[in-house]
């Protein structure tokens, strides 16, 4: 990639990896965002981010990102974002010395820890970057499950009755009594406060399993929810805008048993996600204005996927906020976008100048 880039094109930072359990998940997030830019209006600035946390400005192709193989120091140089405000640009840590690569706009693609959280947008908001996305305080707010329920509650919207743990109870006998007292009963759900793909998840329906799913969550998070189970199933909204909002169609999710963890949401194996959602014009449209007031309350900008629980008997209940959902072309928000008249490289240009026009 040159870095003399042509004026006419804004030069779009797009990170993608990360040192977080979701990387992997990433990759094939960002090769789909970048096939999909309209190139002849920005250029992708691409910085690969380690497991380990190491970052380096890549030059190569989106298909070495998709499978794992653009970590190659034909393509990679190491990189920092400058901090201070007005530079707006990545040094290239050469050694023949620092070379600058200048950036319009960051468009993070990073799931999970240190990249979905608040950390990544913290940074570019300090060194004056415009953001595609969620803001700082946002993007915090949504990754704790535990305060983005306490903030929706307070709405009216309704959402699972919950316990957070701070660290491993030893007699299971406790914590049933715990979860007793907070009107919790079985099936419930152990989560990660902090993590998103389903990774530590788990459905417990005795008190023998809750032991070994609480320890499995705390392997991901130094915090987890102990959840309500709601009956039902869960309905999507892709939500996109800052002052006024686009919405997608609403989607659902019809699963053949147990719930939608990890393997179902990247296979779909015994799992079907239906767009639009098989309900009625009526009750699409109330989703659809709660995803608005959720989206609302969080302080949301850019885009979101926001996900809900419907009841059999109609009730609409708050589950989570995606603030970087997958972004592939078989991912659920650019899915619900395509439904409601939009192509994949529709949405990206809509994202991207939502952020410049707000900045």
């Amino acid at each position: 990639m040159n870095t003399t880039m042509n004026n006419k094109k804004r030069n779009v930072l797009i990170f993608f990896g990360g040192c977080s359990s979701e990387y992997s998940i990433s990759l094939s997030s960002a090769s789909g965002v970048i096939l999909n830019l309209d190139q002849d209006r920005y250029e992708p600035v691409t910085v690969g981010i380690t497991r380990e946390g190491r970052w380096y400005y890549y030059t190569g192709s989106a298909e070495k990102i998709l499978n794992d193989t653009w970590l190659d120091e034909k393509f990679c140089t190491p990189c920092v974002l400058s901090p201070s405000r007005g530079d707006r640009c990545l040094f290239l840590l050469k050694e023949a010395g620092m070379e600058r690569v200048p950036v319009d706009i960051a468009l993070p693609v990073l799931h999970g820890r240190n990249g979905e959280d608040g950390t990544l947008q913290g940074l570019l908001e300090l060194a004056d970057i415009p953001l595609a996305g969620c803001g700082t305080l946002s993007s915090a707010l949504c990754m704790d499950k535990d305060r983005a329920h306490r903030l929706v509650s307070l709405t009216g919207i309704r959402v699972p009755g919950s316990l957070v743990l701070s660290t491993p109870i030893p007699a299971v006998s406790d914590l049933t009594r715990e979860i007793s007292y907070q009107g919790i009963s079985y099936p419930l759900y152990v989560k990660p406060v902090k993590a998103g793909s389903s990774y530590g998840v788990t459905k417990v329906n005795t008190p023998d399993e809750l032991q070994d799913a609480v320890l499995s969550a705390f392997q991901y998070d130094n915090l987890v929810l102990l959840e309500e189970n709601i009956e039902g199933f869960e309905v999507g909204c892709a939500v996109l805008g800052s002052s006024r909002l686009t919405v997608g169609e609403v989607d659902e999710i019809q699963l053949a048993g147990g719930f939608f963890d990890f393997t179902e949401k990247y296979t779909l194996k015994t799992s079907s996600i239906h767009v639009p959602a098989r309900i009625s014009p009526e009750k699409s449209a109330e989703i659809k204005e709660t995803a608005k007031r959720i989206y609302r309350a969080l302080g949301c900008s850019g885009f979101a996927r926001v996900d809900m629980f419907l009841t059999p008997a109609g009730e609409i209940v708050f589950n989570e906020v995606n603030t970087i959902p997958g972004f592939t072309a078989h991912s659920r928000y650019p899915g619900m976008m395509k439904a409601a008249g939009y192509t994949f490289t529709e949405i990206l240009t809509m994202i991207l100048e939502d952020a410049l026009c707000l900045h």
